[in-house]
C-alpha cells in the first residue's frame, strides 16, 4: 500500500513569502516534522536524484535514517567518477565479485556495485542496474548508505524502483483517476490546502478499505460502489467493543 502520512506544501503563493520556496526547503521542514512525530520509527528515504546532496545526507545521518536515492552523474560528479573508475578497475583485473545476474521470465540483466566511496566524510555505496526485456533496455543508478551484498542487491534495486508507485498509485490517482485535485476548488490558498488534506484522508481510508477486505477484493466493486458503501457505514454503523479492541493491536508501517 502507498499511503501519504504527511504533506508539506511549497509556500510560494502567499504575499508574506519573501524568498522562493522549493522542494529541498520543503524537505527539511518535512523531515523535522517526521522526526518529531515518529521519534523511534526506523525510516528509509526513497527519492529521486534531487536529494542526493551533502545536506540531505547530513540530515539522514543526524536522524539515524537510511536512504536510497536515484543517482545521476551530474548530481555529484566526484562520486560518479570514482564509481566508474573502481568498477572499470575491477573489470580490467578480471574481478566480478560485486555483480549479481538477473534471470527472470520477462527480464534479464545485472547489478554492479561499489561500497564505501568517500564523499566529504560520508561512506556511500553506489549500484548500477542494467535491465533488458523484449521491448527495451534500461539503466538505473542508485546511491545508498546500506552496504550492498549479493544477498540484498536485488532487494535494494526493487526497493529503489518502487518509487514509481508513489507517483502512479499516489499522486496520479489523486490527480487523474479519482479526485481530480488539479481542478481549481478555490481561489483561497488556505482553502486549497485544506481541500487537499481532506483528499489525502479520503485516499487513506479508501486504500485501507480496498486492501483490508478480502471479501471486497473478491467482489471487484467499482470505486463508486466502494465509496457509497463507506459513506453508508459512516452514517449507520457504530463501533463495537470488538472493533475498539482491534484498534489497540500493534501494526507495522513501512516508509518509502
Amino acid at each position: 500500500m502507498v499511503l501519504s502520512v504527511a504533506s508539506e506544501f511549497i509556500e510560494n503563493e502567499s504575499e508574506d513569502v519573501k524568498k522562493q520556496d522549493c522542494e529541498l526547503k520543503a524537505f527539511y521542514r518535512l523531515t523535522a516534522r517526521l522526526k518529531d512525530t515518529f521519534k523511534k520509527l526506523p525510516i528509509c528515504l526513497i527519492a529521486d536524484s534531487l536529494y542526493a546532496c551533502e545536506n540531505v545526507l547530513k540530515q539522514c545521518k543526524a536522524n539515524n535514517w537510511n536512504y536510497l536515492f536515484r543517482f545521476k552523474e551530474d548530481r555529484i560528479k566526484s562520486i560518479a567518477d570514482e564509481f566508474e573508475a573502481l568498477k572499470n578497475m575491477e573489470e580490467e583485473e578480471g574481478k566480478k565479485a560485486n555483480v549479481v545476474k538477473i534471470r527472470e521470465s520477462e527480464q534479464r540483466g545485472e547489478i554492479t556495485w561499489v561500497n564505501d566511496i568517500d564523499y566529504r566524510g560520508f561512506g556511500v555505496n553506489v549500484f548500477e542496474c542494467e535491465l533488458e526485456d523484449e521491448k527495451r533496455k534500461q539503466k538505473f543508478t542508485f546511491i545508498t548508505d546500506i552496504k550492498i551484498t549479493k544477498n540484498n542487491a536485488k532487494k535494494l534495486m526493487n526497493a529503489g524502483r518502487s518509487r514509481w508507485r508513489i507517483e502512479n498509485e499516489g499522486f496520479n490517482r489523486q490527480k487523474n483517476l479519482r479526485y481530480h485535485i488539479e481542478h481549481a476548488s478555490s481561489q483561497d490558498y488556505n482553502a486549497m490546502k485544506n481541500h487537499y488534506l481532506l483528499t489525502q484522508i479520503t485516499e487513506i481510508i479508501m486504500v485501507l478499505h480496498e486492501h483490508g477486505s478480502k471479501i471486497l477484493r473478491s467482489m471487484k466493486k467499482t470505486i463508486k460502489e466502494i465509496s457509497s458503501r463507506l459513506l453508508e457505514a459512516f452514517r449507520g454503523q457504530t463501533l463495537t467493543d470488538e472493533d475498539i479492541a482491534q484498534l489497540g493491536k500493534p501494526m507495522q508501517i513501512r516508509f518509502t
